[in-house]
């Protein structure tokens, strides 16, 4: 019986004549996808190293300057402030599979856009635990099935030809913290999915399901258990502090990304999200593995083999949800088995996948301590060079710091920040080139100290640190040589491409790309220089593929922008390009959206309100808006002295006293008055006073 979210379109009809498709066949022999990518995009990262470099050429550096729109269609789902569309489309045998910020499934003819079938989830719309925007990262598809993973925890297969559901597996209650916005990876009869939520208090964990029926078959969790390899880098169970006793249990190490296959080895690889609570290192003394850590396991019994953790007892949220890449390389005159994995921390690192060793240097290094946050004695520093600097410019009223500096109750300011370095976006390899290329985000950020409630569903990650005013964004696109990590070219870019489309990289020497403004955009592979590029109509923070139908090679991306962090343009479009387009070249540029901020400033619609509450340390209403003539009420419900100080020194309420202490101001004069505390100068807010009303 299909599912009630599934709607069949008239084509499936038409083609169910004895005109069916060969995408919507019966299942067809599994793919060897130990090779890159060609007519087909067939997985996440294209194969199951996640390389996303294709073998296909016809498009190239000679005539990519001649590439053109050859469709676009509106998905009609993920329109809103809270979505993403972050999903990367798969493409086998003609047909196109999609899903969006809602984990709704459209199916599509891969050469016009004509929509075949779509699922609606029907997920409940209260859910409020999701991290960072509702968003999907992608399906997999293997045995004839769809494979989606869903916001309220539950994963879902669907037959490939109708959409119909044939299981669904609750793995977890969104209620609790967990969500799954990860793609999934089909390999030889088994599906893995990650779950994140390490912002939420979750106990993170690598799941594996069969494919043919969704029984959970392991679970591998990425916090062990005291007994455990690792149940030691975490307090005891029957430690003394009831906090430290239980946090392992709301650890963290959450799985963000897609994993990848080595099926010569026989291992499956991943990264893993910070520790929890994030910004809070005294209830949780030790390395806390294995969060921010890249893991292999055995690829049929999840058993471990080994990992790599590239920062210990992270305290910065410094975690690493880009995905894993494997690829071949020659070091030292000897074929070597890679993988690497691009982290918060401007860093690539960079491993021998076989036993996780480092391929290119990594040294431990001594680092400041603070015993308020248990900090680690020492942490990893890759060999090479950053994709993005790692100490922050100086911002009018905070420190500025730099990597692994510690933070107590004092903000700082950090570069990298919490965004990264590298978040989510992926890596590509160009076997051609011998070179890995990433995108990343240079992004400042305030961190101060923060305590936590334990428990499962509650925020556990604000940094706390105030708003840096003044500081900017920024971003890198780089080639790196992967024999010595060093950088082969780098390009700065003006927006901060830390999360959104990363990087594909094709035989025809091209990256496909597209930036927060909306361009998506072709760059030589050699030089890193722009050939091409085309305005989509809102931002381009998705992954891009490349496919071939009837001899036509398409390069294609979803386009719909991201809901936090870069907060690009909200849009539900999907576009594919050809050599030759459509006729008479029809299909032209859209206009351009609003572009994503490049500097630190307030954002958001004011609160109309009269009353601000004072917390330590921060006004719980940062933004309000009143009339000319307003009584605005200043109320210190936290433990320490606060004020409420105009920068340009226009008003000053001195001391307002904690534990209910209250000051009041009239303002007459309409404007803008960004104000702080004297005490604590990262405390920032802002009146709007409007003109009186007649």
């Amino acid at each position: 019986m299909r599912g009630p979210g599934v709607k069949l379109r008239a084509l499936v009809l038409v083609l169910g004549m004895g005109l069916l498709g060969p995408g919507l066949t019966s299942a067809q022999p599994a793919p060897n996808l130990r090779e890159p990518a060609n007519k087909d995009w067939l997985t996440i990262g294209g194969d199951w190293g996640a390389t996303r470099y294709s073998t296909l050429n016809q498009i190239n550096t000679s005539n990519v300057k001649d590439l053109k729109g050859a469709w676009v269609t509106h998905l009609g789902s993920g329109l809103g402030s809270k979505y993403s569309l972050e999903a990367t489309p798969l493409v086998q045998n003609g047909i196109m599979y999609l899903a969006t910020g809602n984990d709704d499934l459209y199916v599509l003819d891969a050469t016009t856009g004509q929509e075949i079938w779509e699922y609606h989830s029907g997920i409940d719309q209260s859910i409020s635990t999701v991290c960072c925007g509702w968003d999907n990262r992608g399906v997999a598809l293997g045995q004839g099935s769809v494979f989606l993973g869903q916001l309220d925890g539950t994963f879902v297969a669907l037959d490939q030809r109708s959409g119909e559901i044939l299981w669904k597996t609750q793995i977890e209650d969104w209620h609790n913290g967990y969500t799954i916005t990860a793609a999934p990876l089909y390999y030889d009869g088994i599906i893995y999915t990650g779950i994140s939520g390490g912002e939420r208090g979750i106990r993170g964990r690598l799941t594996a399901l069969d494919a043919h029926n969704g029984q959970v078959l392991w679970q591998f969790y990425t916090i062990p258990g005291p007994s455990d390899l690792g149940g030691n880098t975490w307090p005891a169970p029957n430690d003394a502090d009831p906090d430290k006793a239980t946090v392992a249990m709301h650890g963290g190490a959450g799985i963000w990304n897609t994993p990848t296959v080595d099926p010569d080895l026989g291992m499956i690889y991943f990264s893993t999200g910070n520790a929890g609570p994030d910004y809070d290192g005294s209830i949780r003394p030790g390395d806390n593995l294995f969060a921010v850590s890249i893991v292999a396991l055995d690829v049929k019994t999840g058993q471990y083999k080994w990992h790599f953790q590239e920062v210990h007892h992270d305290i910065w949220d410094y975690d690493a949800p880009s995905p894993t890449i494997l690829f071949d390389v020659t070091k030292d005159g000897q074929p070597r088995k890679a993988v690497a994995q691009a982290g918060k921390t401007g860093w690539v690192y960079i491993l021998d996948r076989s036993d996780g060793k480092p391929l290119v240097g990594i040294d431990e290094r001594p680092v400041p301590q603070e015993p308020l946050q248990a900090t680690a004695a020492t942490q990893p520093y890759p060999v090479g060079d950053a994709l993005v600097p790692q100490c922050a410019e100086p911002v009018p009223n905070f420190l500025s710091a730099c990597i692994f500096e510690p933070f107590t109750n004092i903000p700082k300011v950090f570069q990298p920040g919490p965004n990264g370095g590298v978040n989510w976006a992926n890596m590509s390899f160009d076997p051609q080139t011998g070179w890995l290329y990433a995108t990343a985000g240079v992004r400042p950020s305030a961190f101060m100290q923060r305590k936590y409630t334990l428990v499962n569903g509650l925020w556990q990650s604000a940094p706390g640190g105030g708003t840096p005013l003044g500081a900017k964004y920024s971003g890198t696109y780089t080639a790196l040589d992967p024999t010595t990590n060093k950088i082969v070219w780098q390009k700065k870019t003006t927006y901060s491409l830390h999360q959104g489309s990363g990087t594909l990289s094709t035989a025809g020497g091209l990256l496909f790309h597209g930036e927060p403004d909306g361009n998506f955009q072709a760059l030589d592979a050699h030089t890193g220089d722009m050939l091409w590029q085309w305005q989509s109509g809102a931002g381009a923070d998705a992954p891009a593929i490349t496919y071939e139908v009837n001899g036509k090679q398409y390069v294609a991306i979803a386009v719909g922008g991201v809901a936090t962090q870069t907060v690009s343009a909200n849009g539900d479009l999907l576009w594919a390009f050809s050599l030759d387009g459509t006729p008479n070249g029809r299909l032209q540029p859209f206009a351009a959206p609003p572009p994503p901020s490049t500097e630190v400033a307030f954002t958001g619609v004011p609160t109309p309100t009269s009353n601000v509450q004072i917390v330590d340390y921060a006004f719980a209403q940062s933004r309000i808006t009143v009339p000319a003539g307003t009584t605005v009420t200043w109320r210190n419900t936290g433990a320490t002295v606060h004020t409420a100080t105009a920068l340009d020194q226009s008003f000053d309420t001195g001391d307002i006293q904690p534990d209910g202490g209250t000051a009041q101001l009239t303002f007459d004069t309409p404007g803008t008055y960004t104000y702080t505390c004297s005490p604590h100068p990262w405390m920032l807010a802002q009146v709007l006073v409007t003109a009186r009303t007649q």
